[in-house]
């Protein structure tokens, strides 16, 4: 698939999406729920399909022909996924089943065995629950401290407050790259370099910046950096941790069983080298593989390419969005060329209620996401019970925020009649 420069990026793929054709509730698919989960282009079902139809196997463990193509197949994704946000090595790779499973591996793995009491852990407000609940179980065992950053009044990072956070006690600092629900960009950059100034470990939750924009691991020097393989075009159930080699090689096994081992006797066992120690048991073979392909498919088109066609959806979307009276969009405006945030918006409506507005919204085929979306902390800090999310990606086009901004203003006029 090559690229030119007479169609936007949305016509020349939207053909890759078979699910993007079909109706919903007889109206043809708007599909805004892209920060909770991405489609899968046909490239990357049909790797999938190939691996269970025609080298299905397990990795590593055979010398015949079947399984050595699965096992060539799925580390060659290794190699990929450490190019892809520029590791210095494939080593620095872990699979994992998601990003989820990613920072647990780090927090019963790193945090048990280097957290002390009254040890600190800086997080912010506006994290994922899966970047808090893991810190809050090691907490409780180890004795350390949660302390957490809050918004500015543009509703980002606060790093200013984040500054007189640090201290010898903080031992490490845990922070989205981009947040799911306010859109803002974090400096992630500048908090790695304050923060090992103060001798912490830094772990980046890349999940929504992964997929949409460039990522350099060395360049943003972090410790580990962790995402998801189903929110960047890959199926479900397939995610990585990325890790310092030092670090990692630092870190002791956090699951045990097949794989990960190097030898094992009846009193003790010794451990394999990385990545695989960290690997136990049959991995998600099939969903590696797709993720290789989803990687191939992403650096096909160019992530400086899809973070500038997104850039432009955005600033269409804030500018349909900021027309309409009852809309209060929460995180930082973009710029005129939509740059400055991500390509989401989370929004309440007057008395309209996030899950109402998104049910009546698929009745016109236009799917967005409502609630809290995993961030309870953050709603309860801005005082709200919900919000509705409409997440844009690369095979998102002009006319369907059209068609959303006008299924949106007939909802907000029909529960205008029934609340007047």
């Amino acid at each position: 698939m090559t690229f030119t420069q007479t169609k936007t990026l949305a016509d020349k793929v939207r053909a890759d999406f078979p699910i993007l054709n079909q109706e919903v509730n007889g109206k043809p698919l708007v599909y805004l729920d892209n920060a909770a989960t991405s489609q899968k282009p046909l490239l990357v079902l049909n790797k999938l399909r190939d691996y269970y139809e025609q080298y299905n196997a397990n990795v590593h463990r055979g010398a015949h022909t079947l399984s050595a193509k699965a096992t060539d197949a799925y580390e060659g994704t290794r190699d990929k996924v450490a190019k892809f946000i520029n590791a210095a090595s494939r080593q620095e790779i872990i699979y994992t089943r998601n990003a989820s499973e990613a920072i647990n591996l780090v927090a019963y793995s790193w945090g048990m065995n280097n957290l002390q009491p009254g040890d600190e852990i800086i997080l912010s407000v506006m994290e994922h629950h899966s970047n808090i609940v893991p810190w809050q179980l090691v907490a409780q065992k180890t004795g350390a401290v949660l302390k957490f950053v809050e918004l500015t009044s543009e509703e980002t990072f606060d790093l200013e407050q984040f500054k007189t956070l640090l201290s010898d006690k903080t031992k490490l600092v845990s922070i989205v790259h981009v947040s799911n629900t306010l859109g803002c960009i974090n400096p992630v950059q500048e908090i790695c370099v304050l923060a090992h100034e103060y001798g912490a470990k830094v772990l980046i939750d890349a999940c929504q910046s992964v997929p949409h924009m460039r990522v350099d691991v060395q360049q943003m020097d972090c410790d580990w950096l962790v995402a998801s393989g189903h929110k960047m075009c890959a199926p479900t159930g397939i995610g990585f941790l990325y890790g310092k080699l030092n670090v990692l090689e630092s870190m002791p096994p956090f699951f045990g069983g097949g794989e990960m081992i190097a030898e094992v006797f009846l009193d003790h066992s010794t451990y394999a080298e990385l990545p695989h120690k960290f690997e136990a048991g049959t991995p998600a073979i099939g969903e590696a593989i797709a993720l290789g392909a989803a990687i191939d498919y992403l650096t096909n088109i160019g992530m400086d390419k899809i973070h500038a066609y997104e850039a432009e959806l955005t600033a269409y979307l804030f500018e349909q969005l900021q027309q309409i009276p009852e809309i209060r969009i929460y995180g930082p405006k973009p710029d005129a060329k939509g740059e400055g945030r991500a390509a989401l918006a989370a929004f309440t409506s007057g008395e309209v209620h996030a899950n109402d507005l998104s049910t009546l919204l698929d009745q016109e085929g236009v799917a967005i996401r409502s609630g809290h979306h995993c961030t309870q902390p953050l709603h309860r800090f801005l005082g709200l019970p919900a919000t509705a999310r409409a997440s844009l990606s690369f095979y998102n086009t002009r006319e369907e925020i059209d068609v959303f901004i006008k299924a949106l203003k007939e909802t907000l006029e029909f529960f205008g009649g029934l609340f007047g």
